[in-house]
């Protein structure tokens, strides 16, 4: 699987260039600015890219916004953002098309490797992996939709937004996968959203509902 990775910061880029080497991802770039990023991106044509937001040279969104140039030329290009902090904008930026692999996870999640990866490897087979901090924020709407959820609900949407089958769901909350299904049936009735068998789809779908109302 090839990588496009993203960071300023060399030691963080060298262990995560190691990390992601060890468990078999072909590094085709590592970069540490907006410009070099963007290029890469568009040349190699990665199976996903990590790319943290703050990057020279303006060390503020460079490195999201290098990653929305390249996929508005290459759509549906899988993109993991890291971040040290939430920022809601940067959520809502990323899941604006609806298309492709996103995430967007805080930075300390990377020294959970095992986690780590799996998101990698969720994102580039074009599903999502949001930190659970990031869920927070988007559920923190006051809109009167998502409201209308069951706390059984919103603990089963927040799952699947971090990219969890309904199997891993009913493990995590001790239930069936049937009843987890009911939930799920429940839940897109309630937001108005087609039920489809494509998980990834439903749950980019549920993003960009939330991220639209969070706005």
């Amino acid at each position: 699987m090839r990588v496009v990775l993203a960071e300023d910061l060399y030691l963080l880029r060298e262990g995560l260039k190691q990390l992601l080497t060890a468990h078999g991802f072909d590094i085709v770039a590592a970069v540490d600015n907006g410009p070099d990023l963007l290029r890469a991106l568009l040349d190699e044509r990665p199976d996903v890219a990590v790319v943290d937001v703050r990057l020279p040279p303006t060390q503020t969104d460079e490195g999201l916004q290098a990653a929305l140039a390249a996929r508005r030329q290459v759509p549906g290009l899988p993109v993991l953002v890291l971040s040290q902090h939430v920022e809601r904008l940067y959520a809502r930026e990323l899941l604006a098309d609806g298309t492709g692999g996103v995430g967007y996870l805080l930075k300390d999640r990377v020294f959970n490797a095992e986690q780590f990866v799996d998101a990698v490897r969720r994102v580039a087979a074009g599903g999502t992996a949001m930190d659970p901090d990031v869920i927070a924020k988007l559920f923190a709407s006051s809109d009167p939709t998502v409201g209308r959820l069951t706390p059984r609900e919103r603990e089963v949407l927040e799952l699947m937004a971090e990219g969890r089958s309904n199997a891993a769901i009913g493990q995590r909350l001790f239930l069936s996968e049937s009843a987890v299904g009911k939930h799920t049936a429940s839940i897109f009735g309630k937001l108005g959203l087609a039920v489809s068998d494509d998980d990834n789809r439903r749950v980019l779908a549920v993003l960009a509902f939330l991220d639209a109302r969070t706005g």
